[in-house]
């Protein structure tokens, strides 16, 4: 690669550093993983629960995000509580920028009326950041002959710093809604030292309906639908996800808009982000989901190729948790 085709990549990975800071990652599947998007589910399907989740975002573009959860949760019945425990993980700037947290969950649940329950929750993380610079070439490496180290590379330093969050949810046989709140502590991110970069709070509503499609004698139907959404603002960023699904065990289709059309950004581009479309498939105790989001904004599906999404979960209960779960399920999305 000349050093005229470089500077462009350099410019690019500086955007998207500055991208990165004070955004949190988004994902697709929301309620693959429902404890990364309200740490008030956690505990909530009664199982014991493992769940994994990549993303691939924008996957055309060099130093693009790649992005993942590993969740276990788990409702401890003596306690009517659930515990959490959240890890996630996520690169950007072609790996160079690396940010990795270790989130603690406790949600209680509460009976409000019959089926009906309320679950605050709090979270708990410690979160590391760092750059790999053998990624990365900078300026004065070029004009010195492409030097394998840089002068910037004691400019940033690896940081650390504990992050609390909190979430509420409330829910019955068919409806359910939730609110979540993370960086409550606004957390200084900045690599640069003594530099003050706060990570701003992000807020989250989300909810839904689940209705059941029922058949006459000679089809047996079984089938639900679901409607779902989940708005997010952080800063001055925000976004509302619209999603729907058919499920027809063990066999599930979904769709999603994400975006605000009434809204336009600073330069008068209508907010849209992306149209998603997903499949999975649940199978006793197993869940595996791939969505892909096609790219509606102005980047473009040819210029970003979309994002990638990948989940996979596994469910097991104990017998004095099989009676509870008949009585008590919240009804949100599969994924």
């Amino acid at each position: 690669m000349t050093e005229m085709k470089r500077i462009p990549l350099i410019l690019m990975l500086c955007a998207l550093f500055q991208a990165t800071v004070g955004q949190d990652q988004q994902y697709t599947q929301f309620y693959a993983v429902p404890s990364a998007m309200n740490p008030a589910f956690a505990g909530a399907a009664v199982q014991s629960r493992l769940s994994i989740q990549y993303r691939n975002q924008w996957a055309a573009i060099p130093g693009g995000f790649q992005s993942g959860n590993l969740a276990y949760d788990r409702y401890l019945p003596q306690l009517k509580s659930g515990m959490g425990l959240l890890v996630s993980h996520d690169r950007a700037g072609s790996g160079a920028l690396r940010s990795t947290a270790v989130n603690f969950q406790y949600a209680y649940e509460a009976r409000i009326r019959r089926n009906w329950f309320f679950r605050p929750a709090l979270q708990f993380g410690y979160v590391t950041k760092n750059i790999d610079f053998t990624k990365l070439t900078f300026y004065d490496q070029m004009i010195r002959d492409n030097s394998t180290s840089s002068l910037e590379q004691g400019v940033f330093q690896p940081i650390s710093y504990f992050d609390m969050g909190a979430g509420m949810i409330t829910y019955g046989p068919k409806f359910w809604l939730g609110a979540s709140a993370y960086h409550l502590n606004t957390p200084n991110e900045s690599l640069y030292g003594m530099s003050d970069t706060s990570v701003p709070m992000r807020v989250a509503v989300q909810g839904g309906l689940r209705l059941r499609i029922k058949g006459n004698s000679l089809t047996r139907l079984d089938h639900h639908i679901v409607f779902a959404a989940n708005y997010q603002a952080q800063k001055e960023f925000d976004q509302l996800d619209l999603g729907f699904y058919y499920e027809f065990s063990p066999v599930i289709i979904g769709a999603w808009y994400r975006g605000l059309p009434a809204k336009s950004n600073s330069y008068g581009v209508p907010n849209h982000d992306a149209i998603a479309i997903l499949l999975g498939v649940q199978a006793s105790k197993y869940k595996i989901g791939y969505s892909y989001d096609i790219t509606v904004s102005t980047l473009g599906i040819g210029s970003s190729a979309g994002s990638h999404e990948l989940t996979l979960s596994y469910q097991w209960s104990n017998k004095k948790n099989l009676s509870s779960m008949k009585k008590r399920i919240v009804p949100c999305a599969k994924f």
